[in-house]
């Protein structure tokens, strides 16, 4: 174990070099999944994602493919329901004997008002946007400690959102667009929160077995998720950005590969929120005084 400067590799091709990764990313034919999938592709790793519909997942694997110079495969999994994450492993444990990352990307959203808000959009949210983390991650284990040590210990990242964080009136505009004023997506937060929560206990579980789990909290990204916002309130979504800008492709990889690779291998347990200090009270409050003088 090398423990002074002097006696390091320090350069950016030691820390972040995937070249031997086999990566899994559920939800990863589109959106964030999409982008966390191209980040590895790009840097050399193989990466089997998952999503259930296949003409998706054909699609975006061609693309990867040809973009190189890593490897993209992919498996047809519905994870709404322990059945599905059982079938996810067995299919994965067909195309590798082991994972150095696990990304759990898969999740779903649902708006409705607040007085008619239907218990299956409670039931469908906690089933895919945390029973799946920890069904998944559970059958994989047994990849993620195939070649797990010290130096080198497998990541599982879980995916959340700035919602399991935020505690605004999710029907207003003010809320980001992200759904009909009048609607609000009153189950994604609680289901994200628990997902935060989940993957703290998972890290503390974990980490003597020398996998690390960490959980990022997006906020506003292109994605399934947030079409609607985009197409119909995008200047409700840039208002509430300090930058002026929604996050890009490039800043959610950036992250991922960090906590991927040997940079970042001292990360255990942590919630990283990525969202351009849009949730930061001092701007919020500045910004409405601001839009009370237009």
């Amino acid at each position: 174990m090398a423990l002074t400067p002097d006696s390091t590799d320090l350069s950016v091709s030691s820390l972040f070099s995937f070249n031997d990764y086999v990566c899994l990313v559920t939800g990863g034919a589109t959106g964030l999944g999409e982008m966390a999938a191209q980040a590895f592709i790009q840097n050399g790793a193989r990466v089997i994602i998952a999503s259930r519909k296949e003409s998706e997942l054909k699609k975006t694997s061609d693309r990867l493919n040809k973009l190189g110079p890593g490897k993209c495969e992919y498996v047809i999994a519905d994870l709404g329901s322990k059945k599905g994450c059982d079938g996810l492993v067995a299919e994965v444990k067909k195309k590798t004997d082991r994972l150095d990352v696990l990304i759990n990307n898969s999740g779903a959203t649902w708006g409705a008002p607040y007085d008619d808000f239907p218990e299956s959009g409670w039931d469908k949210l906690m089933a895919l946007n945390v029973k799946s983390i920890f069904y998944t991650t559970v059958g994989l284990e047994p990849l993620l400690l195939k070649r797990a040590s010290t130096d080198h210990p497998s990541r599982v990242i879980n995916i959340a959102s700035m919602a399991a964080i935020s505690t605004y009136d999710v029907t207003t505009t003010d809320a980001g667009g992200l759904s009909a004023v009048g609607n609000g997506t009153f189950s994604y937060g609680p289901s994200k929160a628990a997902c935060v929560h989940l993957s703290r206990i998972q890290a503390a579980k974990l980490a003597p077995k020398h996998i690390n789990v960490n959980v990022v909290c997006p906020g506003v990204f292109p994605s399934r998720m947030t079409a609607f916002g985009m197409r119909e309130a995008m200047d409700t979504l840039v208002r509430g950005q300090p930058s002026g800008r929604i996050g890009t492709p490039q800043d959610f990889a950036g992250l991922i590969l960090f906590l991927s690779g040997r940079g970042g291998a001292h990360m255990v347990g942590t919630v990283q929120e990525i969202d351009g200090g849009s949730t930061r009270t001092g701007f919020r409050q500045a910004a409405k005084q601001e839009k009370a003088k237009l």
